[in-house]
């Protein structure tokens, strides 16, 4: 593995360290009591004036891994317990204490939620693969690379359909991530890790104030990691410079500012799934892998976001924010054509392969602005998004014909092959241009102390400009517009301090793209998706705050769904009507004291209801990769005169199907970590997959097969606060 850009970074870290030390030291020195205590006309303050608030107490999980607020669901700071839909959120401290570097390590700690094809993850039984950033439109990770979470302090899911708040959207639900922002109190951070399969990382964070009276504040962050891969001809790096300022203009007005570079590079890439019989059982060891050593899979991305926060008087205020970014995400890899059976023992032994080389750039740019107004008992929010991007995709390929060779599944033997001479045929060039303007309203109304309801309905326009070519269609030219109308009516009740149950119902709607309606198999355009959910809950705490306990029940329909063709993965089909309900279970407790459990469990029931004519599903027939059950768990054990800790982590995932039908077994695996305190050093020590367990997380087609969950994993780390 090569990790010349791994140590150059660290040599930076290192660099950056001491220029952070003695920038930190001038800062502190100026920073002193007296101008904390100064009101600036050097007039001192004696702290008479000052009102203390009464603090709730809690105990250790519901203050380390429970969030009492969040924006997602309304774009207004609301709490949580006052929020008529499931919202779920994954705070630092569990991020840390998982040693978590992609979402995909936190699946057990969001119940509903788990792995679909490589990037996308199902939710409540639904493909969902967009995701926000600041509450923004705006992923730089682009279609096949999973967002890293080193920039990332919070993730925050609203489960169910988001299109009163967000316009277009998957019913699902909606992942936001929150970014880490400059801070006003100085926070310096080394980190360096290691690990099984050749893992080295390391990282340095710094943000606090710049100036004296911390009006301006920044934060620098540099993250650089390399590994190999139980995968064979797989290596990975991930190189991530993160930048922000804050800026407090006067006491109305901040303004924040961000800026992200992103470079992924994987090798033997990009990864797909292993054929399996109608079992479920691997045809190849779980290291085999259809792509040679030089196939590859690069991300190069930049952000930049900025946001203005004004209140305009005691009970209006407003915000404006701009996020834009790019990507460029190159594929050079072979996948699986067709399965052979050459010794014609019934069981395919042998694949056939295509080479293909596909380029996909997106540019695009998202403006928000809303108003908030606080009258009375009333929360009004009024604001407008609009959203641009431009989406451009090359593809060529080259078959068996062309000079490609076949695989062994079971002795494959790899650089048969020189690229270099495959006969490459064009098959797609094409440039799809989207604008979509959003309006909507909402007022969350505090009709008594018990008793809160939220309504809000959004309208959007969505126009989009296809241009491109396909090898089965030729030049095709193709406008299309859309509007789409949703809503969303809920109630919170308080009957007291231990119950406060809540009913919703949500609408939403997405348009089909332009690129997926040229992807019909009769030509015919898709009508656009609409979907509808009914949910009711219910938050309770108990014995004093140590057990909170959060159970959702939902209905979901949704109509018009696009999928890959099984019988041509170049075409799409749209089934008549697909239900999906469930039951969600979350608890968090202080068993005692020292000892905390965190526990997420789905039981989720998502079927095809009205199949169109033609289409090999049939009413009653299982959704793909929406297993029935899912059970998530995290408890950690402190032991205090040490200064250390002890996790352990559980995820059960239930029996799933791939596109084909073919089973996907259930699976479980376990973690555990280590984590203590040193003065100002904090180790820990994490194996994932404890029992190094070989499994599916996923499946996609028969030829594609499943996606193979990660082996044991053993990361090391040290991390220097100063």
């Amino acid at each position: 593995m090569t990790l010349r850009t791994t140590l150059m970074m660290m040599q930076a870290c290192g660099a950056l360290v001491f220029s952070t030390v003695i920038f930190a030291e001038n800062t502190a020195n100026d920073i002193t009591q007296d101008s904390y205590l100064n009101d600036g006309d050097n007039n001192v303050k004696d702290g008479s004036n000052i009102e203390l608030q009464t603090l709730q107490v809690k105990g250790r999980a519901l203050s380390y891994y429970k969030e009492d607020e969040a924006a997602l669901a309304t774009r207004t700071s609301t709490p949580i317990d006052k929020t008529p839909q499931s919202v779920q959120v994954v705070t630092e401290a569990l991020i840390e204490d998982q040693a978590a570097r992609q979402i995909t390590d936190l699946y057990r700690s969001i119940s509903g939620m788990s792995q679909n094809n490589v990037s996308t993850v199902t939710l409540r039984g639904f493909s969902q693969d967009e995701v926000l950033y600041n509450g923004l439109k705006g992923d730089p990770f682009g279609d096949f690379s999973i967002p890293q979470l080193f920039t990332i302090e919070q993730i925050q899911v609203l489960k169910g359909p988001s299109g009163a708040i967000y316009g277009a959207g998957e019913p699902g639900g909606v992942v936001n991530y929150v970014t880490k922002k400059p801070t006003y109190e100085q926070k310096n951070t080394l980190k360096v890790s290691a690990g099984n399969k050749d893992f080295l990382s390391g990282s340095i964070e710094s943000s606090g104030p710049a100036n004296e009276d911390a009006s301006q504040r920044y934060r620098v962050g540099i993250y650089s990691d390399g590994q190999d891969s139980y995968r064979n001809n797989v290596e990975e790096e991930n190189q991530i410079i993160d930048l922000g300022y804050a800026w407090d203009i006067d006491e109305n007005n901040t303004l924040t500012v961000q800026y992200t570079d992103i470079h992924q590079y994987i090798s033997g890439a990009r990864l797909r799934g292993i054929p399996t019989d109608d079992d479920g059982n691997f045809l190849a060891d779980t290291s085999w892998n259809n792509n040679e050593k030089s196939d590859y899979q690069e991300l190069d991305a930049q952000v930049f976001q900025t946001r203005l926060d004004h209140s305009i008087n005691s009970w209006l205020d407003s915000n404006v924010s701009v996020r834009y970014f790019e990507n460029t995400e190159t594929q050079k890899y072979h996948e699986i054509n067709k399965l052979i059976d050459s010794s014609s023992d019934g069981t395919a032994d042998t694949t056939q392969r295509q080479y293909r080389d596909q380029v996909r750039t997106r540019k695009g740019i998202t403006l928000a602005g809303n108003l908030i107004a606080e009258l009375g008992d009333h929360t009004l929010l009024v604001g407008s998004d609009y959203f641009h991007q431009k989406n451009s995709f090359l593809y060529s390929y080259a078959n068996k014909a062309d000079g490609v060779s076949n695989l062994s599944l079971t002795n494959p033997i790899y650089g048969q092959d020189d690229v270099n001479t495959y006969t490459m045929n064009l098959k797609t060039d094409e440039t799809t241009t989207t604008d979509q303007i959003g309006l909507y309203v909402q007022d969350q109304w505090k009709v008594t102390n018990q008793l809160d309801l939220l309504a809000g309905a959004r309208i959007d326009r969505i126009e989009e400009k296809y241009d491109g070519y396909k090898i089965k269609t030729g030049t095709t030219k193709a406008d299309y517009n859309d509007t789409g109308y949703s809503s969303r009516v809920g109630a919170t009740y308080k009957i007291n301090d231990n119950w406060k149950p809540y009913v919703s119902f949500s609408t939403g709607f997405v348009p089909q793209d332009a690129a997926d309606q040229q992807k019909s198999a009769n030509g015919s355009l898709f009508d656009p998706e609409e979907s509808q959910q009914f949910e009711a809950g219910v938050r309770s705490y108990w014995f004093n705050n140590r057990l909170n306990v959060n159970l959702a029940a939902y209905h979901i329909t949704r109509e018009n769904i696009l999928q890959e063709d099984p019988n041509d993965s170049n075409l799409l089909v749209a089934f008549g009507k697909v239900r999906s309900q469930g039951v969600e279970l979350d608890v968090m407790a202080d068993i005692t004291p020292r000892w905390v459990a965190n526990l997420s469990y789905a039981y989720n029931d998502t079927i095809v209801k009205e199949a169109n004519d033609g289409i090999q599903y049939a009413d009653g027939d299982r959704f793909a990769n929406a297993p029935y059950h899912q059970l998530g768990l995290w408890t950690r054990y402190d032991f205090p005169s040490i200064d250390s800790s002890i996790a352990f982590g559980a995820d059960f995932v239930s029996d799933q199907i791939n596109r084909q039908g073919q089973t996907v077994k259930p699976y479980t695996v376990y973690d555990m970590s280590w984590q203590t305190q040193w003065q100002d050093w904090r180790f820990q020590l994490n194996i994932k997959n404890l029992l190094d367990k070989e499994y599916a997380v996923s499946g996609f087609t028969e030829k594609i097969g499943s996606f193979v969950g990660e082996r044991r994993r053993v990361y090391l780390s040290a991390t220097y606060d100063f």
